[in-house]
């Protein structure tokens, strides 16, 4: 049971990096890759729908840590009480800025916010898990480093995927000038690790450029999402023998009892949750199109 809950919560930090990953990165972005405010609420709509719904996946990873694994929840988020403090500053500024910026007449201040409520999180989990890891300032700077521009290149390549007109032909470019960044350190970060995975999502993190260079953007936010699975899975394998210095995994575990009842609810809630974002994201499969282009689709209108 000890095992199945590790799986379970590296499950979820991996699902909020993947799905809240290309959210930050489209809040980055936004505002440099629309030529006017119109095209900005073009990109940010790409988002709209779901930005809200992943970050479930954060507030579900962390309340399973709590129930499952309290000594690692407490010894992890007291460890890093200023750090956490600023992830969730950054999220309340940024959902601010997205619920408002509609409903404002000058919305440069949620614009502000959006960028940096965005650039945060992305930053500041990367140094989390890299000191967690290495327990190293210098790791922690190169692992926030990273988080930060594989977001910019995921969200990059989102835009891409899910827009079309002048902002899908400046994101692709984009995608293809930060991957000059974002390889290289992708390459000093996980190189370290040595291990099978790290090296894979070197592979993926290089091939996602290049398919955006042909025009696979689809393929391209594969080769994203497999990237930040093969890292994620690299860094929970290395935390399983220790999720913290001096503590293992069955030290900081809860009881079998509190385990199994915490597997009946998983087990009962999960599909349902997983069933609901799934046809979420399906229901807005479609391409964000420039507000000229829906006119001319509604000629009646």
């Amino acid at each position: 049971m000890i095992d199945l809950w590790f799986i379970i919560i590296a499950f979820l930090w991996t699902g909020y990096f993947v799905l809240e990953g290309f959210d930050f990165g489209v809040g980055l972005l936004a505002p440099f890759v629309s030529g006017d405010g119109e095209e900005q609420r073009q990109s940010l709509q790409t988002i709209g729908p779901v930005w809200d719904g992943n970050e479930v996946w954060l507030i579900t990873a962390v309340g399973a840590m709590f129930a499952a694994f309290p000594a690692w929840y407490a010894g992890m988020f007291s460890g890093f009480y200023l750090p956490v403090l600023l992830v969730l500053v950054g999220l309340i500024v940024r959902g601010v800025g997205l619920e408002w910026r509609g409903k404002v007449e000058n919305p440069a201040w949620c614009d502000l916010g959006i960028v940096v409520g965005s650039a945060l999180p992305a930053f500041v989990w990367g140094t989390v898990f890299a000191d967690l890891l290495y327990g190293s300032a210098v790791a922690a700077m190169l692992g926030g480093a990273f988080s930060l521009t594989v977001c910019l290149l995921h969200g990059a390549i989102f835009l891409a995927l899910k827009t079309d007109g002048p902002v899908r032909k400046r994101a692709r470019s984009a995608a293809v000038a930060l991957s000059a960044v974002t390889l290289p350190i992708g390459v000093v970060a996980l190189s370290g690790m040595g291990t099978i995975p790290a090296l894979a999502a070197v592979a993926a993190l290089a091939a996602a450029p290049a398919l955006v260079w042909r025009r696979r953007e689809g393929w391209a936010f594969v080769a994203m999402a497999a990237t930040i699975v093969l890292v994620s899975v690299a860094v929970f394998a290395q935390l399983r023998h220790a999720p913290l210095p001096g503590l293992t995994l069955a030290e900081a575990a809860s009881g079998p009892y509190t385990l199994t009842m915490l597997s009946w609810i998983g087990l009962i809630a999960l599909p349902f949750v997983l069933g609901y974002q799934g046809w979420t994201y399906w229901v807005f499969r479609k391409r964000v199109r420039p507000a000229v282009q829906v006119a001319e689709a509604r000629p009646g209108q």
